[in-house]
């Protein structure tokens, strides 16, 4: 998306894309291999594991993420919602320390690709990988044959050393994105954020709404953005971070019930205390607790009274926390 905040950090040296790029010139990769959609405490296991192997072993730390994500492919009908974008997901991955970024075009040629093939034609003869980790339930290959004991078992004949992490647990929960999304879906921001070990977040460019808010007295922020995952309609406390800078919000999403004027999903941030033109701005918003549901109104002066109660709960929540 043209002005989404993007991967500026990454040196697009450390990106290789297979099948369309040579083999990447990486000494001695040692890699993690997965999806590692929305990079939570699980994969930051993997990927704390791989930096300090690859420091032990003189070579270099790698990421191997997939584009699109396998479900899209294999079962689009029950593929899920993604936590992140590839951009959001190469941006995070390079914010770890990764040295190499390694996307893998999967096709549905691919899918039909036995443990085996993909060991070989990936790792071994395009990346030239000396150690791989993954997650203990990462599953590869046709009809996910591929089980972390054929990995090991293909790294032995190959001359690769494979590994796995055990499952992490935040409190009483495997951390999984799978639970993560649920968590988004059910309006649970501050659980995921738990399980993320970062708040959730999207992206998008500040678009021209009706106005309404900011004749009410609060002008909001309408976000464009190409996430998948929204949040349930409802309040929420955010922050929208601008220019790197981290603004304390109360965030509206859902349909605008009082005026019944939209016919798609709305996203409206109200930033506090901040005055400016964000026409065209592109945002990041993170999504820290929900504040309420929302509801139709019976008059704007009943709505107005809300809003400032809103308001003033989010100023409380964000009193008690650090942005």
């Amino acid at each position: 998306m043209s002005g989404t905040p993007r991967a500026g950090i990454i040196d697009l040296d450390v990106i290789a894309h297979f099948p369309d790029d040579p083999p990447p010139r990486w000494h001695n990769p040692v890699l993690a291999l997965g999806n590692f959609d929305g990079l939570h405490r699980g994969h930051m296991k993997i990927i704390d594991r791989v930096r300090r192997r690859a420091g032990e072993r003189g070579g270099t730390p790698a990421v191997m993420t997939f584009d699109p994500h396998p479900p899209r492919i294999v079962r689009p009908d029950k593929a899920p919602p993604l936590l992140m974008t590839t951009a959001q997901r190469l941006e995070a991955l390079a914010r770890t320390g990764m040295q190499g970024v390694a996307v893998v075009c999967f096709t549905r040629e691919m899918s039909l690709w036995d443990p085996e093939t993909f060991v070989r034609t990936v790792l071994v003869e395009w990346l030239r990988v000396v150690e791989v980790w993954v997650g203990a339930n990462f599953l590869f290959g046709h009809d996910r044959a591929g089980t972390f004991s054929v990995l090991r078992s293909l790294g032995a004949r190959y001359g690769f050393r494979a590994e796995k992490i055990d499952p992490v647990r935040y409190k009483e929960f495997v951390v999984s994105s799978t639970r993560i999304r649920r968590l988004v879906s059910e309006g649970r921001v501050d659980e995921a954020g738990a399980l993320l070990g970062h708040h959730y977040f999207i992206d998008g460019v500040v678009s021209r709404g009706a106005g309404r808010g900011r004749t009410l007295g609060f002008p909001t922020a309408n976000l464009t953005t190409e996430n998948e995952l929204l949040p349930p309609s409802g309040v929420y406390a955010t922050t929208a971070t601008l220019n790197g800078i981290a603004y304390p919000s109360v965030t509206n999403v859902g349909m605008r019930p009082t005026f019944g004027d939209v016919d798609r999903i709305q996203v409206e941030t109200h930033l506090l205390d901040v005055q400016r033109d964000l026409y065209d701005a592109p945002l990041r918003l993170s999504f820290v607790q929900r504040v309420r549901d929302e509801r139709a109104f019976p008059d704007v002066d009943a709505l107005r009274v809300q809003i400032e109660a809103d308001c003033r709960a989010a100023r409380r929540l964000f009193g008690r926390i650090s942005l």
